[in-house]
């Protein structure tokens, strides 16, 4: 069975300038789409990205880099919206390119659906109560 999965990976410095993720490609077989990253010599790196593969195949590659220190987060477990304060103005639906945001035509309230999210920070910006929050 194929998976497929948008997780956050956290660098410890130690690893940043080894080929992690070229070893989940060629010892795996797994595919990746890097939808974010941030990896600076010397220091902690962060990566966003779509992983995917054979079930059997994406459990080892986890482990992998669980057992190499690698920190691994769901996508959808660092971005959250503030319910208290979002107003359902709709501004984020317009900016989100992928459509993590619907208008409900009956109750007119926005819905956000965090397994779309890339975590790109678009919606951020956009929303005027300052609702949506992206935590790494």
């Amino acid at each position: 069975m194929i998976v497929s999965k948008r997780i956050v990976l956290h660098f410890p410095r130690r690893l940043v300038d080894r080929p992690i993720i070229y070893r989940l490609v060629r010892d795996y077989n797994l595919q990746f789409n890097i939808l974010r990253a941030s990896v600076t010599p010397e220091e902690e790196g962060l990566m966003v990205l779509e992983l995917s593969g054979d079930q059997k195949e994406y459990d080892n590659g986890i482990k992998y880099l669980t057992e190499n220190g690698v920190r691994i987060q769901s996508l959808s477990q660092n971005v959250i919206r503030n319910e208290e304060r979002c107003t359902h103005c709709g501004a984020c639906i317009t900016i989100c390119p992928t459509a993590a945001f619907e208008l409900d035509q009956l109750t007119r309230q926005v819905k956000f659906y965090d397994e779309r999210c890339l975590a790109c920070g678009m919606c951020i910006k956009a929303c005027p109560p300052r609702a949506m929050e992206v935590h790494f």
